[in-house]
Order: C-alpha cells, then structure tokens, then sequence
C-alpha cells in the first residue's frame, strides 16, 4: 500500500526564543543567529526532498521553509500559527509567575486561558482540524511527499495527539530546524488517525529517509488497526 511522508520541521531560532519568551502570534522573523543555525544545518545534513511546502504564515516559519526548501513556495496556512498567548505575549514565565492565572494555565488546568488568548482545548482543536485537512488532502491528491515548517507548540501537539509510538507533548521538544518524518499509512489514518513517526530530521548524509524512532518499548502498529 502507499504511503506517504511529512517533514515536520520547526522554525529557527528568533530573539524571542533565546531570551526564552511566550512569542506565539508575535511576528518575529528569524535571528542572526537562526539564519546561521538553518545554513549550518543544510551545510551538514540533509532535508528529505517534498512535493509541496506548508508554513505557518508567521516570517520565522516562512523564512525557514524558504531556506531549506528554496526551489518550493510555501503555501501559508492560518491554522499553523503557534499558541495564541494573549496578555502572556512577549513575558517569560519569570516574569509571569505572580500572574493569578498563570501557573493554572501553565499546568494546563482544564478551560483556563492566557487573557484575550486561546484555551489548551482551543488551541488543540484549531491545529488538529488543520492537521488532518493537510493528511486528508495528499491522500486525495496523492501527494506522497509534503513538508510542514511550523512551531514547537504546535508540533508536541500534533505529535501528542496523532504520533505512534504515543508521548506526552515535552517528549517531542526540539530544536529549532530539526523536527521529524511522519509516515501515514491510509489504513490506519483512516481507521484511527494515527500516524508513524519514523525518523528524526534533518539526516545525517547517507541516512535512509524511513527508519525507526522509537520512544517506549513494545509499540506495534497493528495494536492500532480496528478489525
């Protein structure tokens, strides 16, 4: 059966990130020292070739699919935004911590939400619906081979929500761009909306595209197909 592949990368490295601040909907462009990370990294790795791009429409993520995929155009989806901090834009959590709402949101308490930003339940239910558009679409179109360049938050969640082998959302914290190969298999996205993560990106030359990543011991695929 086909199955088809999705290079999910987040975006370098910004001012906001290294002075470790909520920047979700602030529209930073990439750092001095993001553009080096990304050039470093096609300088000594290698990204999978894709069909078609996907970006967050914010510049960090638009410059960075830019730079690893410079023969492409990316095609800017909304629902790719990072998390919606609301009054928490722009603070580190030091800053925050005498905030009344703020450890209750930070320890994702249900229905609590950043002032004038999104809830967890909110945020989860904008990038899922976006995500599985995106699954849905190459397998219609038989588009076997995408990239997604969007944002940390918003790749632990997608990965939390819809990767095998299953993780909490910090286990799949990365680097700006690094980030992972996906497979979908349409059984098994069509019976349970799951989806393999099978490598980590980018690769070291050489390495084969699909190989194994593995989190916990004993994860089997068929564990996930209905009957």
């Amino acid at each position: 059966m086909k199955s088809y592949y999705i290079y999910l990368i987040r975006h370098g490295l910004t001012k906001g990130n290294a002075e470790a601040k909520y920047i979700g909907h602030t529209d930073e462009p990439l750092s001095e020292e993001g553009i080096a990370q990304i050039n470093e990294m096609k300088s000594n790795y290698d990204y999978p070739y894709a069909n078609v791009v996907f970006s967050s429409p914010l510049k960090r993520c638009v410059e960075t699919a830019k730079m690893i995929y410079p023969s492409v155009n990316p095609i800017e989806i909304e629902g790719l935004i990072e998390y919606n901090f609301g009054e928490f834009e722009g603070k580190s959590a030091a800053e925050l911590e005498n905030h009344p709402l703020f450890a209750d949101w930070l320890a994702g308490k249900e229905g609590v939400a950043a002032p004038f930003g999104e809830s967890n339940e909110q945020f989860a239910k904008r990038i899922a619906q976006t995500f599985i558009k995106i699954v849905d679409s190459l397998i219609t179109t038989g588009t076997q081979k995408c990239a997604i360049v969007t944002h940390g938050g918003v790749m632990n969640a997608l990965l939390s929500f819809f990767g095998l082998p299953e993780a909490p959302m910090h286990e799949w914290a990365t680097a700006g761009g690094c980030g992972y190969t996906l497979r979908i298999t349409p059984s098994l996205w069509s019976q349970a909306r799951k989806l393999e993560v099978v490598n980590q990106l980018p690769l070291i030359p050489g390495e084969e595209e699909a190989s194994s990543y593995d989190i916990d011991d004993g994860f089997n695929v068929e564990d996930y197909l209905y009957d």
